[in-house]
């Protein structure tokens, strides 16, 4: 069997991923391929394109989308998927370029189609006629691939329509955070990691913590993360004399487990997630979580008053209450919820992705090929997807 990935690009979490499951894969005498489109213009621009292995080829390594025709792009997508000639397409949502094309190429080709997504429906507003026309399209899959089996009932259009539902790619390797040592909860280091975009709603934090040092409990809070905010954070830092905030901008992957590590808790009080892999970071840390409902991952990986606390990020007392109700616990029960958030986490291992991913694949090839209608069919060959990142990082 031949599978290939297709996405816009693959970027810092996609990249472990890919290598560890063309290994797996191959284990399974599957063979796996990886397709990026574009070598720039990510929204995690800051982790530049460096791969140099012959299954996982970038199209174009030098460009951004909006520096290339609708033709160029689709030209080079089916060339590539034509050279491949996989028997399964897993894709990012149809809305994007890589899945839109993938669709198209599939359809043609009387192939396998997966797609996968961390966006919930509600979070997404579109009119009546766009949605109809996305569920019309994504309805043409063969299998959906979600972070966790939560986003089943968001889905609930799709359900009784021959798509296979499987779970479990927002996952990090979790081996890479496991310090090996007996977590220490002396530190009184609360941690937020997290791009200063507006989105991250760290205004608000800061607003809850200076109740939370008001209290006089001698916690500080550790902000890691850069972005177009970090010089109007600072001047509110300063502007309400906050004295144990400390902004340590931007650190590098490898060397953000030593400051989970150092931490005894993590905050992030995002607005909306559409999952929120740092959140996976510090419980594989063995850290207790303090998270907003509004975090996709907060539904799976979040256990009222077992690994932390949620909290509405607009409504400031909420944050002050989670910081506090945490802060105030006792060792024992900041041990225990530690304990808790590694157990959690272990329920999102590249292990179980691989499995999971493999039992998909080996399914959904015994299934008949799905034929589109005259509509569906007509809006495959006529959508070619986008690469609009202008508002990632507001709400």
């Amino acid at each position: 069997m031949k599978a290939v990935i297709v996405n816009n690009d693959f970027r810092v979490y996609w990249k472990d991923r890919l290598m560890y499951l063309h290994q797996f894969l191959a284990s399974k005498n599957i063979d796996f391929y990886a397709i990026e489109l574009f070598g720039k213009g990510s929204p995690y621009s800051f982790d530049v394109y460096n791969n140099s292995q012959d299954w996982w080829h970038c199209l174009f390594k030098n460009n951004s989308a909006d520096e290339l025709s609708k033709k160029n792009i689709s030209d080079a997508v089916f060339a590539e998927l034509d050279k491949i000639n996989p028997d399964i397409v897993i894709s990012s949502s149809i809305v994007f370029y890589a899945g839109a094309l993938s669709l198209r190429w599939v359809k043609k080709n009387k192939k396998k189609f997966i797609m996968f997504d961390d966006a919930r429906h509600l979070q997404v507003k579109r009119n009546m006629v766009v949605q109809a026309v996305k569920n019309l399209l994504a309805g043409q899959a063969d299998g959906f691939w979600f972070p966790a089996k939560s986003y089943y009932d968001d889905y609930s259009y799709f359900h009784n329509k021959g798509i296979h539902f499987f779970y479990g790619f927002d996952c990090i390797d979790n081996r890479l955070f496991r310090n090996g040592k007996q977590k220490q909860f002396n530190n009184k280091i609360i941690i937020c990691v997290a791009r200063l975009v507006p989105i991250k709603n760290i205004n608000s934090l800061l607003k809850a913590w200076k109740d939370v040092e008001s209290a006089g409990n001698g916690y500080r809070l550790a902000i890691i993360g850069d972005g177009p905010e970090y010089d109007a954070l600072n001047s509110q830092k300063l502007a309400v004399q906050l004295n144990t905030v400390d902004f340590l901008g931007a650190v590098s992957h490898d060397a953000i487990a030593e400051y989970y590590y150092n931490a005894d808790a993590l905050v992030l009080a995002s607005l909306q997630e559409t999952w929120g892999l740092v959140v996976n970071e510090a419980m594989a840390a063995g850290l207790p979580v303090l998270l907003s409902h509004k975090i996709n991952a907060a539904a799976d990986l979040l256990k009222e008053g077992i690994n932390g606390f949620g909290f509405n990020p607009v409504s400031i007392n909420e944050i002050t209450e989670a910081l506090l109700k945490y802060i105030n616990l006792d060792g024992s029960a900041k041990q225990s919820m530690s304990a808790n958030s590694l157990k959690i986490i272990d329920n999102l291992s590249y292990e179980k992705m691989g499995i999971q991913l493999y039992d998909a694949l080996v399914f959904i090839t015994n299934q008949p090929v799905k034929r589109p209608g005259i509509l569906a069919k007509t809006l495959i060959n006529a959508w070619h997807g986008r690469y609009n990142t202008a508002g990632w990082d507001k709400i």
